[in-house]
């Protein structure tokens, strides 16, 4: 995927969700909230972690008081902070204590991608690192309910990652970037 600072980031992130994350099957409980449009798409102005963090708590309350059968789920794509993988990386202690802090850990959490995204267990080259990257910075907040209703709905789910990796693995470089060579 390529960092084309004109792209929309939404847009592309939107053409990520779609090839990747629903096309490979990384995430098999994307596609329904994608298909009933409950996804709520943010697109942050954020240019220092403090005015990520301000709107990640609205983000996180907003969530919580909001029907999922309206927004079951937010993406916030963040563009213009925290590029740095290891500054994400240390970003998301203080989005998990943010979730304390307003007593929702339990009720939402918090999952990362990042155009760098690496595990730290994984060589730097492992393609597994891709069921983690996306175009651009981005948080997604997640209902603890929604979760636990899906992975119930899906008799391996723990399998999951191990299946993404095997997959990526497969894909390859070259097939990941085929995958988004005629967005």
């Amino acid at each position: 995927m390529s960092h084309n600072a004109s792209r929309d980031p939404i847009a592309a992130t939107r053409v990520w969700l779609d090839k990747a994350v629903i096309g490979l099957n990384l995430c098999p409980f994307a596609k329904a909230v994608h298909g009933k449009d409950q996804i709520r798409w943010v697109s942050s102005s954020a240019s220092t972690p403090q005015a990520l963090l301000l709107e990640l708590q609205a983000e996180l309350q907003l969530l919580a008081a909001t029907d999922p059968a309206a927004i079951d789920t937010t993406l916030i794509v963040h563009p213009q902070v925290l590029q740095d993988f290891l500054d994400f990386n240390d970003f998301l202690d203080v989005a998990d204590q943010t979730l304390t802090d307003l007593d929702l850990d339990g009720v939402l959490q918090i999952a990362s991608f990042h155009p760098d995204y690496r595990f730290a267990d994984a060589a730097q080259g492992d393609m597994g690192h891709f069921s983690n990257r996306s175009p651009y910075p981005t948080l997604h907040l997640l209902r603890e309910d929604s979760i636990a209703r899906a992975v119930a709905a899906v008799p391996d789910a723990a399998d999951i990652y191990k299946r993404n990796i095997q997959t990526l693995r497969a894909l390859g470089a070259d097939g990941w970037r085929r995958l988004f060579n005629n967005e």
